[in-house]
């Protein structure tokens, strides 16, 4: 059979959808690329099964809606597999529509985060064929591919209409399969070089993604739209990922961040490190990991530094302990302080994700967020930082919470893109994006420009990350530069 796994251009006044393997979905002026690991290994499982695999990014390509079109009716495949979000469901809609009239034999696919909260929707709205539930739908696609191949039964989690045209599904998906099983991805199949250097946590070029684990240990975050995909955390093999790292120092990789929603800690994490001081990949590579504040000590962060680990990624979220508990981070902003700290001072780059909009914050609290993420990056103890404003994705206990207490200003999926609010609060759009800026403003503040002079260690790398940096910053005040509210 021919597959193809499909990202269709999404032209828009907005800017770039940063789409591909997003937790948080957001328009960039500055255009940003991830790497998909899972529909990666979606491609690489279907090309050892002998399939015909054909990898089409239409977004990091840049391609036009016609030359993606064209490319893909020359492929002439049998399924395509697109990965959906909130905020461009009702767009992809109309692409399925579109592709279902070039190529009315293929069966079209979707999967992620919005379509595993509600498949029937879309089922109702476009002529998919087939929704893979889960995160799991690399493994599921392999079962699909075999299904349609060989009839081989379906396995939980996937939704389809019968020769009636009634909605069908084989019921709740499961997190069962062994992470032990997927193959080496294979990266010239799926064109790791287009989100080599287009991406903001790369201080060295070229870089690429892994995923040690599916997907965070702590996994009950209540705005996080991941939780409706991974329920439970599975990691692969410490030895695993290290050799897998190896192969990637083998192809001129410099740099590799790893997304898993947080990197395995504990044991796990010691074995990792100690494997790769061992091999001597500590010096050919720099590691970049999604980390929780409050599990790692002092040491824990000295050891990740001299195995090779550059930036470490925490969710800092608020300032606020009300808020922090209201989530379910299990967090104190106690252990934020200290853990951005010793990070820091073990010598690792801290990047802290910070979220404003919140519907039971007041503007005082709002300024505790701000004034704190403002410090971190003056004194040091963050090196970089994001600013969004929440979203309450559909499938997330938050959009319950919110949904049931009439917090909610609109059903528009449109207006889930973070452009805008789409949870009532005490403060109006342009507070929010106001306070955005300002915590955005500090990396220009004469205490963080000269931090950030003097911890420059290699000047022709480091001077190439500040001047990306400084687009992307450019590009954040424009992403949030005080549009009126909806």
């Amino acid at each position: 059979m021919r597959v193809a796994i499909a990202y269709p251009p999404l032209p828009s006044e907005k800017g770039v959808p940063l789409l591909s393997q997003n937790r948080q979905f957001q328009w960039f002026h500055a255009p940003t690329f991830i790497y998909p690991v899972v529909p990666a290994c979606a491609a690489t499982l279907a090309a050892n099964a002998g399939h015909g695999v054909l990898w089409l990014d239409g977004i990091a390509e840049q391609l036009t809606p016609e030359t993606f079109d064209a490319r893909l009716v020359a492929f002439a495949p049998d399924v395509v597999m697109v990965e959906t979000k909130t905020p461009v469901v009702k767009a992809h809609w109309k692409i399925l529509a579109r592709l279902k009239t070039l190529l009315p034999q293929t069966r079209l696919v979707l999967v992620g985060d919005h379509v595993t909260a509600m498949p029937g929707e879309s089922f109702e709205n476009s002529p998919v064929d087939f929704i893979l539930t889960g995160g799991d739908y690399d493994f599921l696609l392999a079962n699909l591919l075999r299904h349609l191949e060989k009839n081989e039964p379906l396995e939980p989690g996937v939704w389809f209409r019968d020769a009636s045209g009634a909605l069908q599904n084989t019921g709740p998906f499961q997190l069962d399969h062994d992470l032990r099983a997927l193959p080496r991805i294979d990266r010239g199949l799926t064109q790791w070089r287009l989100y080599a250097e287009k991406n903001g946590n790369f201080r060295r070029l070229p870089g690429t993604y892994t995923m040690a684990g599916r997907d965070c240990w702590h996994g009950r975050c209540t705005f996080c739209s991941w939780t409706t995909l991974y329920p439970k955390f599975r990691a692969r093999e410490p030895l695993d990922v290290v050799e897998e790292i190896g192969g990637l120092i083998g192809l001129g990789v410099r740099e590799i961040m790893d997304d898993t929603g947080c990197f395995p800690a504990g044991a796990w994490l010691a074995e990792f490190c100690n494997l790769m001081i061992e091999r001597g990949y500590n010096t050919r590579v720099r590691l970049d990991c999604n980390m929780r504040f409050g599990r790692l000590t002092l040491d824990d962060y000295k050891l990740m530094r001299k195995a090779g680990f550059r930036f470490v990624l925490f969710g800092l979220e608020s300032a606020n302990q009300a808020t922090l508990d209201r989530l379910d981070k299990a967090l104190t902003v106690q252990q934020i302080r200290d853990g951005a700290r010793w990070a820091a001072q073990a010598g690792l780059d801290v990047h802290v994700t910070v979220m404003l909009g919140y519907p039971w914050e007041t503007r005082e609290d709002v300024a505790h967020t701000v004034c704190l993420a403002r410090t971190l990056l003056r004194k040091g103890h963050a090196y970089t930082l994001q600013v969004t404003q929440v979203i309450p994705y559909p499938g997330t206990p938050l959009f319950r919470e919110c949904r049931e207490n009439n917090l909610l200003l609109t059903d528009d999926w449109d207006a889930y893109d973070m452009r805008g609010p789409v949870m009532r609060s005490p403060l109006s759009a342009c507070e929010t994006q106001a306070a955005i800026r300002s915590i955005y403003r500090a990396f220009l503040h004469p205490e963080t420009l000269l931090r950030r002079l003097f911890s420059t260690r290699h000047p022709l790398d480091d001077l190439r990350f500040y001047w990306r940096g400084l687009k992307s910053l450019l590009g954040h005040l424009r992403d949030f530069g005080g549009r009126a509210g909806r």
